[in-house]
């Protein structure tokens, strides 16, 4: 099958149709897929079908792959399972937070790198779907002005955060539970080695730090913005999917699904290599 390659809006996302099953696994293919990651934060392959086996061995062409000893998958520690189901994984209980837009690892120095994601098996009734937004090109788009305004400012990361968008009165239980997982102040503004830059928002971002005056409205206000249309890319799943995002600079979050819903996805991720500054 011919291999056929799409960019599917002005600022984000490529599509890749014609690759699967173990011709993934190839480093030439590994390379292409990071300058895409690099140049569009979003490569799809459609339909990619790939095993468990070849999923961890694409993921370590990409880079160092991060141990998840919580993802619920039996045999592969580097594979966590995306489901609400609690008896495929621990973790099933707390996905209802990642319907709101977030990055993963906020709470680390060095987030992930990238996500692999792969569809094992899709909602029954088509929800599900996964959104993207580029905060690159929403940094990009502010003005000179709201860049200055932007500048200097830090931003406290909870695990906390985001569990009170969708818990929003928690029992006292709850809330020590999330308190366990530790805060971490971060720029506002990441802005890498390159010398690019990208807004560093979401869910977990809870409050300026030292700017009471700047509360969760001003970043939320911030988060609308920087998910305006013009910024965003809708994923509609297909059986056998395999995504990959630059997990630094795109905010991402899963349309709703429900409790009872046959969605499963298997993610892996690969290690960060830059710390925020």
């Amino acid at each position: 099958m011919a291999v056929t390659v799409t960019e599917l809006t002005p600022t984000t996302g490529v599509q890749i149709t014609g690759l699967s099953g173990a011709r993934l696994v190839d480093k030439a293919v590994a390379e292409e897929a990071l300058a895409a990651l690099d140049r569009r934060g979003v490569v799809i392959y459609r339909e990619a079908d790939v095993s468990d086996d070849d999923l961890v061995s694409f993921t370590r062409l990409l880079g160092q792959v991060v141990p998840l000893p919580n993802g619920g998958h039996p045999t592969h520690p580097e594979i966590q399972r995306i489901t609400r189901d609690p008896s495929k994984s621990p973790l099933a209980a707390y996905r209802e937070g990642t319907f709101h837009w977030h990055i993963d690892g906020t709470t680390s120095q060095v987030p992930d790198k990238a996500t692999v994601l792969t569809a094992r098996q899709i909602s029954d009734d088509g929800d599900g779907d996964t959104e993207f937004a580029n905060t690159y090109a929403a940094y990009e788009a502010l003005s000179d002005a709201e860049k200055r305004e932007l500048e200097g400012l830090r931003v406290e990361h909870s695990f906390a955060a985001s569990q009170l968008l969708v818990t929003p009165d928690p029992s006292p239980k709850e809330r020590a539970a999330w308190d366990r997982n530790p805060a971490r102040e971060h720029p506002l503004v990441w802005t890498r080695a390159s010398g690019r830059k990208s807004l560093l928002i979401g869910a977990t971002a809870g409050e300026v730090v030292g700017r009471p005056d700047l509360g969760r409205t001003f970043l939320d206000g911030l988060l609308e913005r920087a998910t305006r249309p013009e910024f965003t890319l809708r994923h509609r799943w297909r059986q056998g999917d395999l995504v990959i995002w630059d997990n630094t600079g795109m905010l991402h979050r899963a349309l709703p699904y429900g409790k009872a819903s046959s969605r499963l996805m298997h993610r892996t991720s690969v290690s960060g290599e830059e710390a925020v500054a």
